[in-house]
């Protein structure tokens, strides 16, 4: 059953979405409102046609649209969501699902009630490496994993000014100090996107205030009031295990290259990425399987799509599918279009409006959101108590159907995988 769709916020990310959301056979309208509509007349100028669009997100609210995409500015996703189901509306949130705990609990009782879609647009779920790891892990190739790492190094130099002063305006140093750990989905989100099973029961965090003196991570000018620039987390599993994440924005690393890394370890064998290579090992082989990871470009970077993307961040906005992703679930009227985040855009898209279209939750609905956020908000709370290890509340597993796309892609056992890179390396 095809829907409508209304995406709140035409800035970089939400006019990238919606040309896929346009192009979903699953979707037919897609509206839009901005408070800056010249966003949306640019656009339109680029060819793609709206059904229609709202002067305010309450006038969206109040119509009949079926669904939201929400790509507003990160501290507002929260409150935008849970007036969103409460106006009877499906929703796909960008990143962070909110930042106070409270909202996270709100939009969970809301989809509870309701049987509303919520869906986290979290990247990582569909990041390539990820992927890989998360059918070896499925196949328990890994044994118990023990220890994991996941880390999001994306320096302040590689495109997060332009981007602040683009969604920021005047006060962009204000927002451009949003803390590292109410941040945490694409790192948090890749360990426990592979560790299906797995969640955080407390943490201890610490973070280290910036030394630029460029008026961002200042206190005096922050919203936030905070001054910290990179943040170090150590999380204890439910298992007993532990994992450990960073959110770094003051780091010398090729963040256009590669956002986001992960290493598991786990009894039976490990997994690691760094920039150019990854690798699974077990007690006896050591396997590259970098080939199976590897994702092309979708378009050209001075694509005119990208103008108002900062050069240093558009390759987050061009990567395709890799092998290890389940390719043959897509529609194919997104064959060739636009992907991006190592082919993640296509398969969040996908996810979403095939649930509504189903009336099921997505892999990563409110409850799995929940997982991937609240252990952020708990760990920013933890920095600011000096590293108090603090209890991590879980909300638990989704009550309501949830259609897990990925499911049914073929299994990949270690043969297949040997085989694979074999083939790749060829």
């Amino acid at each position: 059953m095809s829907f409508s769709l209304g995406i709140i916020g035409i800035g970089q990310f939400g006019t990238h979405f919606a040309e896929l959301f346009s192009a979903h056979p699953d979707i037919d309208a897609v509206y839009a409102v901005d408070s800056v509509p010249e966003r949306i007349d640019a656009l339109e100028a680029r060819g793609l046609t709206f059904a229609g669009r709202f002067e305010t997100v309450e006038e969206l609210l109040a119509s009949d649209v079926d669904a939201v995409a929400i790509f507003t500015q990160r501290w507002t996703h929260g409150r935008i969501a849970i007036q969103a189901l409460q106006a009877g509306k499906h929703v796909y949130s960008a990143v962070p699902m909110a930042i106070e705990e409270e909202e996270i609990r709100g939009i969970c009782a809301e989809v509870e009630r309701t049987g509303l879609v919520y869906m986290m647009g979290e990247t990582s779920q569909y990041n390539a490496a990820v992927v890989l790891a998360r059918r070896l892990h499925r196949e328990r190739v890994f044994g118990e994993v023990f220890y994991a790492e996941g880390d999001y190094v994306h320096d302040m130099d590689l495109g997060f000014y332009d981007a602040y002063k683009y969604s920021g305006g005047e006060a962009w140093k204000s927002t451009a100090s949003y803390p590292p750990m109410l941040y945490p989905t694409h790192a948090v989100g890749g360990v426990l996107g592979v560790l299906e099973d797995r969640h955080a029961v407390s943490v201890s965090c610490i973070g280290r205030p910036d030394t630029r003196g460029d008026g961002v991570f200042d206190k005096e000018v922050s919203m936030f009031g905070n001054d910290v620039s990179n943040a170090f987390a150590l999380f204890e599993m439910d298992n007993g295990g532990a994992f450990r994440t960073n959110e770094l924005r003051r780091v010398g690393y090729p963040s256009h290259k590669r956002e986001s890394r992960f290493r598991f370890f786990g009894e039976e064998s490990s997994f690691e990425e760094t920039i150019d290579v990854t690798y699974w090992h077990d007690k006896r082989d050591v396997l590259e399987v970098t080939e199976l990871i590897r994702t092309e470009g979708t378009m050209s970077l001075d694509d005119p799509r990208l103008a108002d993307v900062s050069p240093t961040l558009r390759d987050a906005f061009v990567a395709g599918a890799a092998r290890s992703h389940h390719q043959a679930r897509l529609p194919q009227e997104f064959q060739g279009m636009p992907n991006g985040h190592e082919g993640a855009h296509h398969f969040l898209v996908d996810d979403f409006a095939r649930a509504v279209s189903a009336r099921t939750q997505p892999v990563v609905n409110a409850w799995r959101a929940a997982r991937y956020t609240l252990p952020g908000i708990i760990a920013h709370r933890s920095m600011q108590e000096n590293g108090a290890r603090l209890e991590i509340p879980d909300l638990g597993d989704c009550p309501l159907p949830v259609q897990d796309l990925d499911a049914q892609q073929e299994p990949l056992d270690l043969a297949a995988l040997r085989g694979a890179v074999e083939d790749a390396s060829a």
